[in-house]
């Protein structure tokens, strides 16, 4: 998931670098090429020698929505360790970005704290997708424990509306906001699929419908939207201390653009090869 909001920046013509492992198969070899071809750095792509390279198949309905089956046990990137980290990476970064998947196993989880106190140290805004995958995880309060313990770390947090209720134990986002506030996060970024898509800070709330496009498939959806809004605040240079800032209105161009964004990326098959370049977007809206 992350790769997939690395390959929608690179598309918006922004640069971007990969911290993963994969196994020395051809499954691995695949995934290696796919991220170099879309122009992501995978300098800090390990190779594992050992261990396979994770597979995720994904089935797509005809509403296309979709579900996932995974073979991992172990896989590749359940092996990351700490001192596979390339600090200056982080350190060269101005966002850092990830999810819970690379915390379902100590070792890797290990890596993923330590890059966040780096990325902190740095000064990135970090940036937080839970994007929960149950299935991977040995029970529900070791995923429900990782995304509590990496909340305080988060500047803006990507939340959707199938997630509200596991992360915060509340039904409606309204009931939830100020208790996220309280552990420190900036920005929470409310997708509601269909419905359109909601921020909200301690200063400003904005909400946008959904485009009304038709879904071929929603693989990478999610991915987009952060991607896409993530890629407004490069594109403009802001800082946190901007974000705290900003208006109704200057949120709400960030969210109609990233509306239109996965409005056009979910009408085609795929995550990677569905993103459009900002060409393509300017030439469609503008």
């Amino acid at each position: 998931a992350p790769c997939n909001v690395l390959a929608m920046l690179e598309k918006l013509g922004k640069k971007t670098a990969f911290i993963g492992k994969v196994g020395n198969d051809m499954f691995g070899t695949q995934l290696k090429n796919a991220v170099e071809e879309v122009g992501i750095d995978t300098r800090n792509l390990v190779i594992d020698n050992e261990v396979h390279t994770t597979l995720a198949f994904v089935h797509t309905y005809p509403d296309g929505d979709r579900d996932f089956s995974f073979y991992r046990n172990p896989g590749a990137d359940m092996m990351l360790t700490k001192d596979e980290i390339q600090e200056d990476l982080i350190r060269d970064s101005r966002i850092f970005h990830f999810g819970t998947l690379s915390s379902t196993h100590e070792g890797v989880r290990e890596a993923t704290r330590y890059a966040i106190d780096v990325a902190k140290e740095a000064g990135c805004i970090i940036s937080f997708d839970p994007n929960l995958r149950p299935q991977l995880w040995p029970d529900q309060a070791q995923l429900k424990a990782a995304v509590t313990e990496f909340l305080p770390y988060t500047d803006i947090l990507k939340l959707s509306d199938e997630e509200l209720f596991f992360v915060t134990g509340k039904e409606h986002i309204e009931d939830a906001v100020e208790e996220l506030f309280a552990m420190g996060i900036s920005v929470i970024l409310y997708t509601k699929g269909s419905q359109g898509a909601e921020v909200y800070t301690r200063t400003a709330h904005v909400a946008v419908s959904g485009t009304g496009k038709k879904a071929v498939d929603t693989t990478g959806a999610g991915d987009g939207f952060i991607g896409s809004f993530l890629n407004q605040l490069a594109y403009e240079g802001r800082t946190l201390d901007d974000m705290k800032k900003m208006t109704d209105k200057e949120w709400e161009s960030y969210l109609i653009f990233s509306n239109r964004y996965c409005g056009e990326s979910i009408q085609k098959k795929g995550a990677l090869s569905s993103y459009l370049t900002r060409q393509e977007m300017e030439m469609l809206f503008g």
